[in-house]
């Protein structure tokens, strides 16, 4: 997986949703700084106990995010 490519998939999955970082990291049940340092690249690789839950929040599969 290249430098940040889950954190600019999350990104924009969340912006298509129209959720706001707080708005999603509350609906995902992470906390927001969390959200945040995946999505910029601060926590490269999350554990996978994070991304199922972001992916269940954006209603994709995790296989969807990780590839």
């Amino acid at each position: 997986m290249e430098s940040n490519s889950l954190g600019q998939k999350i990104k924009k999955l969340r912006q298509k949703l129209g959720l706001s970082q707080d708005d999603f990291a509350r609906k995902a049940d992470v906390p927001y700084t969390t959200l945040t340092k995946v999505e910029t690249g601060v926590i490269k690789k999350p554990s996978v106990f994070v991304v199922s839950k972001i992916a269940k929040a954006l209603n994709v599969d995790i296989e969807e995010l990780i590839k």
